[in-house]
């Protein structure tokens, strides 16, 4: 069973996402710790509610960036975490982390990469007009939004879209890649080369996630 150590700043649906995908036995997977760098973030609640362990580090509170990354990296691995996943962790990772969990850390970004990476993907995406959008699952480098990509499902954009109303879209597919790509994980099927990662899928599994059903 798959060991996760998430860190969130937010809301937290994506960790709930990520729950529900274990509870229902999709994932074969145990969420060890989450840490978050908020003490307002409605993931702690989520957290308790669902007896996972919870920590509280906020960077402020540590003498460097560097300091702080150690510190996270050494309270996953005090729990064997294998994989750390970014569920709204809204702070760029240091190299500590990184180099603790190489090609083992995962984001979810509301955007097509490369395009519109930071913050405010769907923003971004609404002013240049285009006219689909999405979210990718990458795997964490010491870039912005710039590691490899996993997986990555496409939404219709239109005229008279606000952030809002895209990003609303968009959450409703990263609540089904983000668990997508860590079953891939957990099974063994992904594997790194380069800028690319090689998923070990059929293709019309794969064209599924991709490309859903529109649904507005």
């Amino acid at each position: 069973m798959l060991k996760l150590g998430v860190m969130a700043s937010g809301r937290g649906s994506n960790f709930q996402s990520i729950i529900d995908s274990i509870k229902t036995g999709y994932l074969k997977a145990e969420v060890k710790l989450l840490i978050t760098d908020n003490p307002d973030a409605f993931a702690i609640k989520r957290a308790q509610e669902n007896g996972i362990e919870h920590l509280l580090m906020k960077p402020s509170d540590y003498a460097s960036k560097d300091e702080y990354y150690s510190r996270v990296a050494e309270e996953f691995k005090r729990r064997d975490v294998e994989l750390v996943v970014l569920a709204g962790f809204m702070r760029v990772v240091g190299k500590p982390l990184i180099d603790a969990y190489p090609m083992r850390i995962m984001n979810i970004h509301p955007a097509i990469l490369p395009s519109f990476p930071g913050l405010h993907g769907q923003k971004q995406a609404v002013d240049y007009g285009v006219k689909v959008s999405g979210c990718t699952v990458h795997f964490v480098d010491e870039g912005v939004d710039t590691g490899p990509i996993i997986i990555q499902a496409v939404v219709p954009a239109y005229h008279d879209d606000t952030e809002e109303s895209l990003s609303e879209r968009i959450l409703k597919q990263e609540h089904r890649i983000f668990p997508y790509a860590i079953k891939l994980f957990s099974e063994g099927r992904l594997r790194v080369e380069g800028r690319k990662v090689v998923v070990d899928a059929p293709r019309d599994e794969l064209q599924l996630i991709i490309n859903p059903p529109i649904q507005d």
